[in-house]
C-alpha cells in the first residue's frame, strides 16, 4: 500500500481522476488511480482590505521603520492575512542603505532564500503525496540510488526524515567551493557524510532539502521549477513568484550580497545561496523570488484548506509537528513555533512557518486564520548582521497585538 494514495474518490467530490506511478517503500513503480483538486472549486480569493492599516498597524510599521534606521536591514516588505482578507500591505526602505538607492515597493521581488523549502518544495511533496507518487516512508536510495555509499545508515534515510530535517544529514557545508557544475554538486550533496543516526535527532539540513528536491523531481519526471509553476504558483495566481529572475527584473530587486570571496561581484537578481547558484539558481533548499502579496495569497490558500492546490487533510498532515526525534519543532518541510520563537509569542501551537537566510520569514495561523509574511534583504551587504532575530519576534508581537487591540482574534496573553 503505497502512503498518499487517496483511494476511491468521485468525479462529482471536486475531483479529477488521473493515472500515476509512484516509488513504493520496495523501489517497484506501481500505477495508481488518484485524485487531483479542480482548481475551478471550492476557492475563495483573497480579498484587499487596508483602509486604517497606517493607524490598526502603526506600532508594527514603526519597529520596521526603526529597524532599518539602525541598520538592520535596507529594504522590507510585508503582508498580513486575516480571515480571508490582507489587511495590511506595505514597504519600507531602499534597496541598500546608500540614499541614492531605489525605494522598496509593495511589487519589489525578494530572494526568498529558504522560504524555497516551504513555498516550493514542500508543495510539490504535497502534492506528489496526494497523487501517490510519494510515499513518506519510501528510502530515499529507492528514488536517488546514489544516495545510498557504502555507510548502511543511509539505506534507512527515509523521505519523511528529509522532509522532518530528522536524516542525520548535517545542516550546511560549502559544497560550491569544490563543485563547479550542476552535476558535481549534486553528487557532493548525494555523498555528504551522515553525522547522526537516521530519525536520532533533529537537525535543520539545506543538505537534505538539496537531496529532497532532486528526489522529487524524479518522482514527478518534471523539474522542480517548472512543477512548480504549472501546479503551485499558476493555480494560485502568484504571478510574480518564480526562480531565475528575468535578466530586465535585475535591476528592480534588492542586492543581497556584496560577494567579494566566491562570485566577485553584487549579488541582485540571482539567489545568494553558493550553492544554489551552483546548481543553476534551481534548489530544493533555495532559489524562489517572490513579493510578499504572491506570498499572502500561499499562506490564504493554507488556511482555505489547500484549495486549489492540496486537500485540507495534507495540509494537516504536513503542518503538524513531528512526533519524532524528541524535542523536534519540524513538521513535514515546515516549522513550528517553539520557546522562544521567531514568530512571536501570540501564534498558536497549530501554527506553521519557516525563516529564510536572506531574512525573510512566512508564519501560518490556522486557529487565528491569521498570517503574518515579512521580506526583508538582512544580509546586505556581508549577511553578518543579526539583528533580525530580535526584530522578527517583536514585528510579529505587534501584528498580533493591534489585531486583539480591535478585538478581531482571541489572543491569550503569554504567560510571564
Amino acid at each position: 500500500m503505497v502512503s498518499g494514495s487517496l483511494g476511491n474518490v468521485s468525479p462529482s467530490e471536486h475531483f479529477a481522476l488521473s493515472f500515476w506511478f509512484a516509488i513504493t517503500r520496495a523501489g517497484f513503480r506501481k500505477r495508481l488511480l488518484t485524485a487531483t483538486p479542480n482548481p475551478s472549486t471550492g476557492f475563495s480569493f483573497l480579498v484587499r482590505n487596508l483602509s486604517g492599516q497606517e493607524d490598526r498597524f502603526r506600532s508594527a510599521f514603526e519597529i520596521l521603520e526603526k529597524a532599518i534606521a539602525d541598520h538592520a536591514f535596507p529594504a522590507s516588505s510585508l503582508a498580513v492575512t486575516f480571515r480571508g482578507e490582507l489587511v495590511a500591505h506595505k514597504a519600507f526602505g531602499r534597496f541598500t542603505y546608500d540614499a541614492s538607492s531605489p525605494e522598496v515597493t509593495t511589487a519589489t521581488l525578494f530572494d526568498l532564500a529558504s522560504l524555497t523549502k516551504v513555498v516550493a518544495t514542500t508543495a510539490m511533496a504535497m502534492i506528489l503525496y496526494e497523487r501517490g507518487l510519494l510515499d513518506l516512508e519510501a528510502p530515499v536510495t529507492a528514488i536517488v540510488p546514489e544516495f545510498a555509499g557504502d555507510d548502511d545508515r543511509r539505506r534507512e534515510i527515509t523521505l519523511r526524515m528529509l522532509l522532518a530535517h530528522s536524516s542525520g544529514l548535517p545542516a550546511y557545508e560549502k559544497l560550491f567551493l569544490r563543485a563547479k557544475s550542476r552535476e558535481d554538486l549534486r553528487q557532493a550533496a548525494f555523498t555528504t557524510r551522515v553525522t547522526a543516526g537516521p530519525g536520532a535527532r533533529a537537525e535543520y539540513s539545506d543538505i537534505g532539502f538539496i537531496v529532497l528536491g532532486v528526489a522529487l523531481e524524479r518522482l514527478a519526471d518534471e523539474a522542480l521549477d517548472a512543477f512548480c509553476q504549472r501546479e503551485v504558483f499558476g493555480p494560485l495566481g502568484m504571478t510574480q513568484t518564480t526562480f531565475n529572475p528575468a535578466a530586465t527584473l535585475k535591476n528592480s530587486i534588492p542586492s543581497t550580497a556584496d560577494d567579494h570571496t566566491f562570485r566577485q561581484r553584487i549579488i541582485q537578481g540571482e539567489v545568494q545561496d553558493e550553492n544554489a547558484s551552483v546548481l543553476g539558481g534551481v534548489a530544493g533548499h533555495a532559489g524562489l523570488f517572490s513579493n510578499a502579496e504572491d506570498l499572502a495569497i500561499f499562506s490564504h490558500g493554507m488556511l482555505n484548506g489547500g484549495y486549489p492546490i492540496l486537500r485540507a487533510e495534507t495540509v494537516k498532515l504536513f503542518s503538524r509537528r513531528e512526533t519524532a526525534p524528541a524535542g523536534t519543532s519540524r513538521a513535514l518541510g515546515w516549522d513550528t513555533p517553539s520557546a522562544p520563537s521567531q514568530s512571536g509569542k501570540y501564534f498558536s501551537s497549530r501554527s506553521f512557518g519557516h525563516l529564510g537566510y536572506t531574512g525573510t520569514s512566512l508564519w501560518i495561523d490556522p486557529d487565528r486564520q491569521v498570517s503574518v509574511t515579512l521580506l526583508t534583504n538582512r544580509t546586505w551587504p556581508d549577511c553578518q548582521n543579526q539583528a533580525i532575530q530580535q526584530v522578527r519576534p517583536a514585528f510579529h508581537d505587534a501584528v498580533m497585538e493591534a489585531l486583539r487591540a480591535r478585538g478581531e482574534t482571541p489572543i491569550a496573553v503569554p504567560s510571564a
